[in-house]
């Protein structure tokens, strides 16, 4: 196509070539928190919008970043996750940023109310799950959680062990009935 040739909008999506990409819903998964799993019981998860820096999302993009010790905060009707850890941008100069500063979490305002009311309750916190990519922008799954004592903890991972254990028995018994 020349420069300056008049196309009607109709033809120029079919043209191709265009940057355009087609929104999917796809998560591209950077990081995911299996310790809150482990320590926490979820009671509700929501997906929040994250305010970064270029070097952040450059960085995330190369899947580096880590939520272990990551938590979540309500300060002045906003949402701030704390302790994330996104290391530096190694082609970043002196425009770099911080690895663990306080990111804002971006929640519609009924989300942030019912989130602020319920980790004011004893035991409740809110806990970061997961960063990925979704349409081409960082997002955050985070979770209200109770804190699971010693006692859960070790029947969590007794019922987990025991499921693994009953799917192999029905594996090795479908092998053996076709013969395998």
């Amino acid at each position: 196509m020349s420069k300056g040739m008049y196309v009607p909008k109709e033809s120029q999506s079919k043209q191709g070539g265009g940057a355009a990409k087609a929104k999917d819903g796809k998560r591209k998964i950077v990081a995911q928190n299996k310790k809150a799993r482990h320590d926490y019981a979820i009671i509700d998860t929501y997906e929040a919008g994250l305010v970064l820096t270029g070097t952040e999302v450059k960085s995330l993009r190369q899947g580096r970043a880590s939520l272990t010790d990551g938590f979540v905060q309500i300060d002045g009707n906003e949402a701030w996750l704390h302790n994330a850890h996104i290391p530096e941008y190694s082609q970043g100069t002196w425009t770099n940023h911080t690895v663990r500063r306080k990111r804002k979490l971006l929640l519609h305002r009924e989300e942030i109310d019912k989130l602020a009311s319920k980790s004011e309750e004893t035991g409740h916190t809110i806990v970061p799950l997961a960063l990925y990519f979704k349409d081409g922008r960082a997002k955050a799954e985070i979770a209200l959680a109770r804190g699971k004592k010693e006692y859960d903890k070790r029947q969590t991972l007794r019922e987990k062990q025991d499921r693994r254990e009953s799917d192999r028995a029905i594996a090795a018994a479908k092998r053996k009935q076709r013969g395998e």
